[in-house]
């Protein structure tokens, strides 16, 4: 049978390979009712994305799992980029309930191996993410605000605008992206192998990720996770307690000493965050985390309102003899006023004041952030950090060209909203969990951009007023 799929794909790869480029300009319009379509063989700068499924009936539908082969071609007008063999899956939590799924991808030989791959001039990987924004109409959210924590020096994934069809259907505008990993131009920490359990080198690397379970049935257990000792308010007796994800190792690798090992580092940190003496430099909270990056990480989700901020989609990582760092950030479709509930449309309020307003939601803010902004230092780091960010990467006018930049790209050099939105007709309609309707492209923008002044203005006098 393998024998058969690998001489299906060989073949059906080879067919792909002697058609034209001009048939690239017809992906949507066979299978896509808008004319607007038509335009897309004059975009000499749009990247395209080409996906043909492997297989026929069930084999051929991508499903949430397992990723299905498939035979990718990635070009512009006049150029091919890359054609190769992938996995892919739909991927996501929410998100998997709009019309306008999001993807995960593996690069794979001809024998279903994988492979490591330079995309789109990104560093070489096999894992990618073809993420589709639906309920966020600017479609630039995430673009954004990972660009921003690039721009301070804080790793985020690298993204670019694409255009998505599967099986000669148009999907519309998608971010290609890297998937969040251990590697060395990702998340740089130390390979951990299962056998790593001396006490050197049983101190990194991991990854750990405060969100929901990664099982099938949505279930935390000792399996793939860990407990807080705290509830969310920094006492041992309640019942309100944050779950830590092991993400690297993998549950089905991690050895039990290296759980261990993570789970009484996090442990102590907390530990030591809720004594009397955490505000101690040598022997409070500072002695097991890098403060720097918790600075960032706070101002990366307040300055957004990112609803799911500090609470889901919130990775740690600890290198081998290092103290613990928070990020990358990940997954901020819900910020800058796109969400309706839980105080996300609003600028003038702390985000990390969460638990406040949402205490019924499963998923809350570990206490950390509360308790930081009560000692002094972290206080004056973080004015410190905020005012030097808001006179270069944070500041108005470098957000706004950002925004303007991505808006001139989309809309006015290669008419790729047009084509999206013409797939997705979605103006003047309620997706869930947009707090703002807008009739048009430009009332998105004007929106957002509206939203993020309002937003720095708030946050210039209440940081500087902690």
């Amino acid at each position: 049978m393998r024998i058969h799929i690998i001489f299906y794909l060989l073949f059906t790869t080879i067919i792909l390979s002697c058609n034209s480029l001009d048939e690239t300009s017809n992906l949507t319009e066979e299978n896509n009712d808008n004319d607007s379509n038509n335009n897309k063989e004059e975009c000499l700068s749009c990247i395209n994305f080409e996906i043909i499924t492997l297989g026929v009936g069930p084999e051929g539908e991508i499903v949430d799992e397992p990723k299905v082969p498939a035979a990718l071609k990635i070009s512009t007008n006049d150029s091919i980029y890359y054609e190769g063999i992938i996995g892919i899956e739909i991927r996501g939590e929410s998100s998997q309930y709009f019309d306008k799924k999001s993807y995960g991808f593996e690069t794979w030989d001809n024998q279903y191996n994988d492979i490591d791959v330079s995309l789109l001039g990104f560093p070489e990987e096999e894992d990618w993410i073809l993420y589709g924004p639906f309920s966020d109409k600017s479609l630039i959210r995430n673009k954004l605000i990972y660009d921003l924590s690039n721009q301070m020096g804080r790793y985020a994934s690298k993204t670019e605008f694409v255009e998505l069809s599967i099986n000669y259907e148009y999907k519309g505008l998608y971010i290609f992206m890297e998937k969040l990993k251990r590697d060395d131009n990702r998340i740089n920490i130390q390979k951990l192998n299962e056998n790593d359990i001396d006490e050197t080198l049983i101190t990194g690397g991991y990854i750990i990720k405060i969100d929901k379970s990664d099982m099938e049935d949505g279930s935390y257990s000792d399996y793939n996770s860990f407990q807080s000792k705290y509830d969310v308010f920094g006492k041992k007796d309640g019942d309100k307690k944050v779950y830590f994800n092991y993400e690297y190792p993998k549950p089905s690798e991690i050895h039990v000493y290296q759980k261990n090992y993570i789970k009484n580092y996090i442990n102590d940190f907390e530990s030591s965050l809720a004594s009397d003496q955490f505000k101690n430099s040598e022997n409070g909270y500072r002695k097991y985390i890098d403060v720097n990056s918790f600075i960032d990480f706070f101002i990366l989700n307040e300055i957004s309102n990112n609803v799911d901020g500090f609470r889901l989609s919130t990775y740690l990582h600890k290198d081998r003899e290092k103290k613990l760092i928070i990020g990358p950030i990940w997954d901020f479709n819900l910020s800058f006023g796109n969400a309706d509930y839980c105080g996300g449309e609003r600028y003038d309020i702390w985000l990390h004041k969460f638990n406040e307003r949402c205490l019924d939601d499963f998923w809350n803010i570990p206490f950390w952030w509360n308790r930081f902004l009560e000692d002094e230092n972290f206080v004056n780091q973080l004015k410190d950090r905020w005012n030097e960010l808001r006179i270069s990467t944070l500041s108005d006018e470098n957000i706004i060209s950002l925004i303007d930049d991505y808006y001139s790209f989309l809309n006015n050099e290669t008419d790729i909203v047009e084509r999206n939105f013409d797939k997705w007709r979605i103006f003047g309609i309620y997706i869930w969990p947009n707090s703002f309707i807008g009739n048009n492209y430009y009332e998105e923008i004007d929106f957002l951009k509206n939203w993020i002044k309002n937003r720095t203005s708030w946050l210039d006098e209440s940081i500087n007023n902690l």
